[in-house]
């Protein structure tokens, strides 16, 4: 085997996660670093779901890739395609071979848009949308501007997402825009989710049930999308508890798709012996259960957080430091104890903030208001501070 290059340090991804530690090494004074990287573009996706409820424009939440790689860092233009944790070395698809002597994989998530029939097919057409793709999002705002009556379809997959609260915040926001056109009671929204509550935390849960009432939603428990007739333009209901199903039709209908580690991330020797595959590490060091050199984080990590850009916040300092350890030959200190937070938008002037961990307790980092209830601070929050703190401090490493 031919080595291309050999990098102390070497990050698959650029996206959130890869940037941030990425970053955050150049800070701590460690060179050696490179990405492996293949997209032109950065995305700053919590704000689609303000693009597809007509209040965000798409071309904002990008940024060119080059703008965002920290100076310093190698950046190499290529897809990782296989890993070989014995031989401390990853291929790419183009045949190169890197080396490191530390390895993180940042390598996000995969939409598995042909896991539920008829969606692959029908998606972005014909009243079908979704705020999980730079290009679907705005198509999202067509369907719901241009719906005055009928039924209105808003599901949630079974699997961990990104942003998992991100299907329920669009039919908030639909729901909010439509009152203010004066045909919500036109329209019967209804709200699809596999869990047997909105949300799972007790306090966040009942403020959005009061939400969902207000709103005349809905809400079905313990039940999935299973498939979809685009031409019918009808959805198929199933139980997750057990084998009910049931037809709903919708004339505008938001879909989730599942989502799982990337296929070849399920293929290599450092995933999870799952069907989703994610990369197997302990929940609190972030380092690899079964090769010391190598860590995860963010949304292809197997630890069981919510997959959010909050969570990478907390996890990349404990990802640089304890990588930082293995390279010195110390013992790993930093531990990260599963903070999330959800910006959930109620409606097109109003936020709470749900923030938690491992626990499942609320962990509010926000001092002297109250985050749990919906608040117009917390919108302005989360149209316009969140999105300058991401691009001006986490992408450089300084939050």
């Amino acid at each position: 085997m031919t080595v291309t290059a050999h990098h102390r340090i070497l990050i698959v991804g650029g996206g959130t996660a890869g940037i941030t530690v990425a970053a955050r090494l150049r800070r701590a004074g460690q060179s050696g670093v490179a990405i492996i990287e293949p997209s032109d573009w950065h995305y700053y996706q919590p704000l689609w779901t303000l693009v597809g409820a007509g209040v965000s424009k798409a071309a904002t939440t990008r940024r060119p890739e080059a703008s965002v790689m920290p100076r310093g860092v190698e950046w190499i233009r290529s897809s990782a395609a296989s890993f070989a944790p014995a031989d401390n070395t990853v291929t790419t698809d183009d045949g190169s071979t890197y080396s490191y002597d530390v390895l993180i994989v940042a390598a996000g998530i995969q939409l598995d848009w042909d896991a539920t029939p008829g969606l692959a097919e029908g998606i972005g057409s014909n009243g079908l949308s979704s705020n999980y793709r730079y290009d679907l999002a705005p198509r999202t705002w067509d369907f719901i501007r241009n719906t005055r009556s009928g039924t209105a379809v808003f599901t949630m997959p079974t699997d961990p997402i990104k942003c998992g609260g991100a299907p329920q915040k669009i039919a908030y926001l639909a729901s909010d825009y439509w009152r203010s056109q004066g045909v919500l009671d036109e329209i019967d929204v209804h709200l699809v989710v596999p869990s047997p509550r909105i949300f799972g935390v007790a306090e966040f849960a009942e403020q959005l049930e009061a939400v969902i009432a207000d709103y005349g939603i809905t809400l079905h428990t313990s039940s999935t999308l299973a498939e979809v007739d685009p031409d019918a333009k009808r959805a198929i209901i199933s139980s997750t508890t057990d084998d009910r199903k049931f037809d709903l039709d919708y004339d505008v209908m938001h879909v989730v798709p599942h989502q799982s580690a990337p296929d070849w991330i399920k293929a290599s020797p450092l995933s999870m012996p799952d069907a989703l595959g994610y990369v197997d590490v302990d929940r609190h060091t972030l380092q690899h259960m079964r090769h010391d050199n190598v860590f995860s984080l963010g949304d292809v990590a197997g630890s069981p957080n919510s997959k959010t850009g909050a969570a990478v916040r907390k996890q990349a300092p404990v990802v640089v430091d304890n990588a930082i350890a293995v390279l010195e030959d110390r013992p790993l200190t930093a531990e990260y104890h599963g903070y999330s937070s959800c910006p959930l938008t109620t409606s097109r002037s109003k936020m709470l903030l749900a923030e938690f961990d491992y626990t499942n307790q609320p962990t509010p980092t926000i001092p002297l208001i109250n985050t749990i209830k919906p608040r117009r601070d917390m919108w302005l929050l989360k149209k316009y501070g969140l999105p300058f703190v991401y691009w001006n401090l986490m992408m450089r490493g300084r939050l």
